[in-house]
């Protein structure tokens, strides 16, 4: 088994947004292509949000991801911005993909809404973190979490939160010593159906 880390290239883009897809489960409530477009919107989103990147390679494929952002050293690239704004212009132009962005939209709300419940300024954010499920179990997870945890302790940045919510596997923070702040249930409206998620901030003071 070969695994190698590296910082994020372009040509990433295209596996990491397939394993977004299929991490937050974006299929299961809407048709392919929109779901395809979501999950351009939600990686070129977190793509303008980042100071440090490292990527998983296991035998030569994209395998995982983690974004940290130095929020004090944080500046966006035109390429990136370009690039979000494409995405969301592209997203718009179904009448599925509007609807679905509303999904966006109230995670946004609820995520901004937890900050603020927890009247603490944070000197960085963990912006993304998504490892493909077929090589979960492997430690390659925990190695990107070690990766950004070195680099925060060379920027000397005292503490960091992440947001995540019921949808994902919110145990692997607890267990690498992170508190959760604060929690927030929301209920979505998806196609008919009704889901509730439960939506959470957790920190992690060095």
């Amino acid at each position: 088994m070969q695994i190698q880390f590296r910082e994020y290239q372009k040509q990433d883009f295209q596996p990491l947004k397939e394993i977004i897809r299929e991490t937050w489960h974006y299929d299961e409530f809407s048709s392919p292509k929109t779901s395809s477009k979501l999950a351009e919107v939600f990686l070129s989103s977190c793509l303008t949000n980042y100071t440090y990147s490292q990527v998983a390679i296991l035998n030569d494929e994209v395998v995982g991801i983690i974004l940290v952002k130095d929020i004090k050293a944080h500046r966006c690239t035109l390429y990136n911005r370009y690039r979000q704004i494409k995405s969301i212009l592209k997203l718009y132009l179904s009448s599925e993909g509007r609807k679905v962005s509303q999904i966006f939209k109230n995670v946004n709300g609820i995520d901004r809404q937890l900050l603020s419940d927890c009247q603490k300024t944070y000197p960085a954010e963990l912006a993304l973190f998504a490892v493909s499920s077929s090589c979960q179990g492997k430690g390659i997870g925990k190695q990107l979490f070690q990766s950004a945890l070195d680099y925060m302790k060379r920027r000397n940045l005292k503490g960091f939160y992440l947001f995540t919510d019921t949808s994902c596997n919110y145990g692997f923070y607890e267990y690498q010593g992170m508190i959760r702040r604060c929690e927030k249930e929301h209920i979505f409206n998806i196609n008919g159906q009704s889901a509730k998620m439960n939506f959470f901030i957790y920190d992690y003071q060095h």
